[in-house]
């Protein structure tokens, strides 16, 4: 909770995730707890969700007595609930976090017995049940993010200077109609004197993007990078003068804090539509243009990239935006949330 190396942190989360890899290698400990969460098709899924999350319940009370925690923090998620419950029943200080405009089912739950909820849009404390508990903090990004620069960046991914950068990405996953929509528009993005597009387009659609592009190209042209998944985003998203991306609140945050101009196209099944919602302050600060997914094959997708790419004072207008709604300090506003609560420091 502070810098004091007596401090210990640990990661709770479920078994063989990708939460599990990033944890161990950034040299954090990481606690398995097994949560399931409840596919309405299959009733029968509720009682063994139900029943896993009691076991696990039980197993985070023995850990919260044995390692003598002093606060718990939620970010949400069917994982979460077990150790929230636990600190709950235990009397240890909770404190949750929500990343999106719309908090989920598990955060609206807990968040009755939450001592904090730390949220990143002031939007979403209407939606809580003690709206007074709730903190605007941001959304924590990493410090390879927002450390990150153009130029270093650049440098990193052998871009020159004078090129003009798309990068398109849709998630950990990539999104199938984004990149399709994408590669449709080849003719026309041909046409952008010095572009450079970077289209993350995940690990399971990238072979068939290489493919759908080769069709139109002839061959996959240069100039035109299809990558399956990135580990330095930080670098990559600094060095992109129009950043397309699905509207998740890790991206947007991340957005945000590199100052980019942005084209977002929310996930249209996102659960209560909370994409569109994460979305909206940037459209209202005009710090990205929002497209629905339905119009990524109409028109106004080609035309509104066609422009910006262009339009290099349209694109610094909206980095300034996005600059305003960045929060850089997210990790440490939280940071003393967390003290607050564990009795550190009064408020």
């Amino acid at each position: 909770m502070s810098a004091d190396a007596r401090d210990r942190v640990a990661y709770v989360g479920a078994p063989d995730s990708l939460e599990q890899r990033l944890a161990l290698e950034a040299g954090v400990e990481f606690i398995p707890v097994r949560s399931t969460g409840w596919d309405r098709a299959r009733p029968l899924t509720l009682l063994t969700g139900v029943l896993t999350a009691i076991a696990s319940t039980v197993r985070c009370l023995a850990l919260l007595h044995r390692t003598h925690t002093e606060v718990v923090v939620g970010f949400g998620g069917y994982v979460s609930v077990p150790l929230s419950l636990a600190a709950i029943l235990s009397g240890v200080p909770l404190v949750l976090h929500e990343q999106n405009s719309v908090p989920g089912v598990a955060n609206r739950m807990l968040a009755r017995f939450a001592r904090s909820v730390c949220v990143t849009y002031a939007d979403s404390v209407g939606f809580l049940p003690h709206p007074d508990r709730a903190v605007v903090t941001g959304n924590p990004v990493r410090a390879a993010v927002s450390h990150a620069g153009r130029v270093s960046g650049r440098e990193v991914h052998h871009f020159e200077d004078e090129e003009t950068v798309l990068l398109v990405f849709g998630g950990s996953r990539g999104a199938r109609h984004l990149n399709t929509a994408l590669v449709g528009l080849y003719a026309r993005l041909e046409r952008v004197d010095g572009l450079r597009v970077v289209q993350i387009a995940g690990p399971t659609e990238a072979a068939s993007v290489r493919d759908a592009l080769a069709a139109v190209a002839g061959t996959v042209p240069a100039w035109w990078q299809v990558r399956e998944y990135v580990e330095d985003m930080g670098d990559l998203m600094a060095a992109a003068d129009l950043v397309v991306s699905r509207a998740g609140a890790t991206t947007l945050a991340e957005i945000s804090v590199l100052g980019k101009a942005s084209v977002l196209v929310p996930y249209p099944y996102a659960t209560d539509d909370h994409q569109t919602r994460n979305a909206e302050p940037f459209a209202r600060a005009g710090a990205a243009v929002v497209v629905s997914d339905a119009e990524l094959d109409a028109p106004l997708f080609g035309d509104t990239l066609v422009r910006f790419l262009a339009d290099t004072g349209s694109r610094a207008t909206m980095e300034r935006a996005a600059a305003t709604l960045g929060r850089p300090d997210a990790a440490a506003a939280v940071l003393d949330v967390l003290q607050v609560a564990a009795g550190r420091r009064a408020v």
